[in-house]
């Protein structure tokens, strides 16, 4: 059920990683706008064509489940899709986000990059891009977002990890690599940042149902559960709204998985 009794009235932030109607960020964006918060959401579905995985990916992802919240009366606006591989866009994202909500006080980090390749197909080039996307990326975005928040306000940070960090897949390296440092960033800018009434935490949302997932492997990973099903992107929902309310106003530095005790980590 989703989590109703928090309301963000007031709060102006910015999501990354919205372009699928099935993924984190879609639900993300929608909850939080439901929830009273002004929303900015950037995303780029030229990467979700490409990875091949997921069975919602469209062209535009991100303008049409723009039009469809606002449709829906939801103040939600959108932030011009870009590339975070490429050098100096993210932190555009971040001062177009801020010029059109008039500032902000919440950032979200869900964007990412992965691919699967064993050790033998590791090039600089593919390392490249999963360090530029969920690293630097990140750092960038953090940086711009501390150096024009109201420092006499409330100001939080989520970043997204996974469960790598319990459980590596070899087969996912540069990934597994590039969210262990989002653990570490997010863990270093906690202790940097809280002079400026700013905390940062990180959401672990485990195995997590957004049609990438199929057939065997996906009932497998159901099974890990006490539940006997996967976890949805309402799961991570409810507890990044929590995290952006004042109700987590004594938390920063950490961790915080939401995965329902699944030994399966991705």
């Amino acid at each position: 059920m989703n989590n109703s009794s928090i309301r963000l009235d007031g709060k102006k932030i910015l999501i990354t990683g919205v372009s699928r109607p099935l993924g984190i960020g879609a639900t993300l964006a929608k909850r939080f706008a439901e929830a009273g918060a002004a929303v900015a959401v950037h995303g780029y579905s030229t990467y979700d064509l490409t990875a091949g995985e997921h069975n919602s990916a469209t062209p535009n992802g991100t303008e049409i489940l723009v039009k469809q919240y606002q449709d829906m009366g939801l103040n939600v606006t959108l932030v011009t899709p870009s590339d975070f591989e490429k050098h100096g866009t993210a932190v555009k994202a971040v001062e177009e986000a801020a010029e059109k909500l008039n500032g902000l006080d919440g950032l979200i980090l869900n964007h990412c990059y992965g691919t699967t390749v064993e050790i033998d197909q590791w090039t600089e080039e593919d390392i490249d891009s999963h360090l530029s996307v969920n690293v630097r990326a990140a750092m960038m975005m953090i940086q711009s977002f501390a150096n024009l928040v109201d420092i006499t306000k409330d100001n939080a940070i989520t970043t997204f990890s996974s469960g790598q960090y319990k459980h590596i897949d070899t087969s996912l390296m540069a990934y597994s690599v590039s969210k262990d440092a989002v653990i570490c960033l997010t863990r270093g800018t906690a202790q940097l940042l809280g002079d400026k009434n700013i905390r940062v935490n990180c959401i672990d949302p485990g195995p997590n149902d957004t049609g990438y997932c199929f057939g065997e492997v996906y009932e497998t990973v159901a099974k890990s559960f006490s539940s006997g099903h996967w976890g949805t992107p309402d799961d991570a929902a409810d507890l990044a709204l929590f995290l952006h309310s004042s109700y987590a106003k004594w938390i920063t530095g950490q961790v915080v998985a939401s995965h329902g005790g699944s030994k399966y980590e991705f």
